[in-house]
């Protein structure tokens, strides 16, 4: 019987607990702060094939025969006895932006000669029913015409689309032609047949679908671009990364060189081709379709404020450290000059009329820009007065980002932090690539920051499942519930924090070097990790103003395992509430609200949550980990929630 009544006794005692009621404050009527509108943005870099073979749509590999080996990626072919030969012809005096073409010698009096390219990570993916537009850059050689036969092959070698095309001029023009795919597949080649005897010279041989990101001809994957305009960011931050840095400093990346025709946009080989030697990429390159232009465009379609980051005369500091001396650094700055007048001056100025000559006669309303990516080192504080004085004396209001180098803490950080920080900084770019425990550790990294000093960007961000660069990295449920309980220090202190992105943003599932990553694709589809559904919930909800989120009068940052924030949305006359449950429990908690006249009865739920926390997205179950909404009433002032272990929700309540 008293064993009995000992096991009842306990058994109360841990309902009780488990019903237990943790109640929070929120004083609606006290602005902290005001969020940006740039708070939560877009970190874009050419990593894991994000632009050529990714979100920049050609279809073919190595389209200008420009790799180290000019004709990777293309496969000689024969039939019906066809014959012939090619040359690859090296212009470099004439053209030594587009060195190489290729000079084709049909020699059969019947059948087929010709090449077939297989795309992107061994295929190009082709949908059932779209149009897809061929191009080519030729000129005639001979008396006669040769005629080129396209045909799309499937997985099965099966014709899944053709077209024919015949070149006409003996001058370089270019000739395109449309055709339809009749089935879809990720793994199609492109055949470029020639027959009839003669010589022809080819160059730039192209192949996109029609329908790309705003149907633009030559443009970006409409799907992927749809995945970006779906965060609603606040900004683009582009081209990268150590992209800018380049290995080697003629291997930066030159904003110049990727305006204008495509044929005229210097090829170079991608830096993080051969970086791991987990997944080595030997025919990984940058092409530039995806350039500047293209950049500034995409982030005014989805309504991002650019973030240009510009090489500061230093190459990537953990590869060669290559450095321009100081007297000669004269021609980086003056990109960083020209770059601001192509984006903002009107036609009257050189690089303004040049970006009207594009098509684009309004400016782009650039306010800030990157000098260095991940910098550290007095040789980098050195090129960093000399870049900002500049920019400073011809545009004053063009707030500088600034590096901290590619770690949190440590002697690098510390030099760089204070020196900025003495010499008056705009905007200082800090990196994390550390354990989701750090991230839950560091809730309150900002709490105590000079509310005086420079302005934050959390520039590069992801909780590693297991160490910083190994291929075994998960973009499990942990990393990004992990990832909401740091946001909220972020959100919380948001009048020092200004701007925040994930980093990388996309990769390829068959073409990856770096892991984790916030959207996965293969040649046709792709998926939002539970990472990015975090990203795109506090971006959708930031709401305008940070209010007070208390218990015990302490801001929610770890305590009973929970995080928490709340923001006023003064454009929907709505509070918003975010809160973060990383323990292996439930938990019922209730919110008085005071400062306010009074809700409506019911508000909206967001959740997001999962059973495990090694739980992930793929391909094939897309959307395991993805938001549910709901509703919940609400009795006066006072909410009350029942919080599901592993869980991030945002409950948004209307004012009366």
């Amino acid at each position: 019987m008293l064993k009995r009544t000992f096991l009842t006794l306990c058994a109360a005692g841990a309902f009780a607990m488990a019903n237990a009621q943790t109640q929070y404050t929120i004083a609606a009527d006290k602005v902290k702060a005001h969020i940006q509108p740039t708070m939560y943005g877009i970190f874009f870099e050419d990593i894991n094939l994000a632009a050529d073979g990714g979100v920049y749509a050609e279809l073919v590999k190595n389209r200008s025969f420009e790799f180290n080996m000019p004709l990777m990626g293309w496969k000689e072919q024969k039939k019906d006895g066809g014959d012939g030969r090619t040359e690859v012809i090296n212009r470099a005096v004439e053209r030594p932006e587009n060195a190489h073409f290729i000079k084709s010698y049909i020699t059969g009096d019947a059948g087929f000669y010709g090449f077939s390219n297989e795309g992107f990570r061994g295929g190009m993916g082709v949908k059932e029913g779209e149009e897809y537009s061929f191009s080519v850059i030729a000129k005639q050689e001979g008396d006669t015409n040769v005629k080129l036969n396209i045909e799309l092959h499937g997985d099965n070698g099966d014709i899944i689309g053709k077209a024919e095309l015949t070149p006409t001029d003996k001058e370089w023009n270019r000739y395109s032609v449309k055709f339809k795919s009749t089935a879809t597949t990720p793994k199609a080649q492109l055949y470029v047949w020639m027959s009839g005897k003669g010589v022809i010279d080819l160059d730039m041989i192209s192949l996109f679908p029609e329908h790309t990101w705003k149907n633009r001809p030559g443009g970006l994957r409409a799907d992927l671009v749809q995945r970006l305009a779906d965060l609603k960011p606040g900004f683009l931050r582009f081209p990268g990364g150590c992209i800018v840095e380049g290995r080697e400093l003629n291997n930066r990346y030159q904003w110049k060189k990727t305006i204008g025709p495509v044929d005229k946009r210097e090829n170079i080989i991608n830096r993080w081709n051969t970086e791991f030697k987990h997944r080595p990429a030997p025919d990984y390159y940058q092409t530039f379709g995806l350039g500047f232009m293209e950049y500034f465009m995409t982030a005014e379609d989805i309504g991002a404020s650019p973030l240009p980051i510009l090489n500061c005369g230093m190459a990537c500091e953990f590869n060669t450290g290559e450095l321009v001396p100081l007297d000669k650094l004269d021609p980086y700055v003056q990109d960083a000059l020209d770059l601001i007048e192509f984006a903002n001056g009107d036609a009257s100025t050189k690089w303004g009329k040049l970006r009207t000559d594009l098509g684009h006669p309004a400016p782009f309303n650039l306010k800030m820009i990157g000098v260095g990516n991940e910098q550290w080192g007095p040789q980098y504080i050195d090129r960093w007065k000399i870049f900002t004085k500049a920019i400073k004396t011809k545009y004053p209001d063009v707030k500088i980002v600034s590096a901290l180098g590619p770690s949190p803490e440590g002697k690098e950080f510390d030099l760089l932090n204070k020196t900025f920080r003495s010499l008056g900084a705009d905007i200082l770019d800090e990196h994390y690539y550390a354990p989701a425990k750090w991230f839950r550790d560091n809730a309150r990294r900002y709490d105590n920051y000079d509310r005086k000093g420079p302005k934050i960007f959390a520039g590069e961000y992801a909780a590693q499942s297991v160490s910083t660069v190994n291929p075994d990295n998960k973009n499990n449920w942990e990393c990004a519930l992990s990832e909401a309980a740091f946001m909220t220090g972020l959100e919380r202190n948001a009048d020092v924090v200004n701007m925040a992105s994930y980093a990388p943003l996309f990769a390829h599932v068959e073409g990856w070097q770096w892991t984790p990553n916030l959207i996965w694709f293969d040649n046709l589809k792709s998926y939002a990790t539970p990472n990015y559904y975090v990203q795109q919930l506090f971006s959708i909800n930031k709401g305008t103003d940070v209010v007070p989120l208390t218990l015990n009068n302490e801001a929610v940052a770890g305590q009973n395992d929970s995080y928490a924030t709340a923001s006023l949305d003064k454009n929907t006359n709505e509070l918003v509430i975010k809160f973060v449950n990383t323990s292996t429990s439930a938990q019922n908690v209730s919110f008085k609200i005071t400062g306010s006249k009074g809700y409506q009865k019911q508000a909206t739920v967001t959740t997001l949550k999962a059973d495990s926390k090694d739980a992930e997205n793929s391909l094939t179950a897309p959307t395991a980990v993805s938001p549910v909404e709901s509703t919940i009433d609400i009795s006066g002032n006072t909410l009350k929630l029942a919080v599901e272990p592993y869980s991030f929700k945002i409950v948004r309540l209307k004012n009366k």
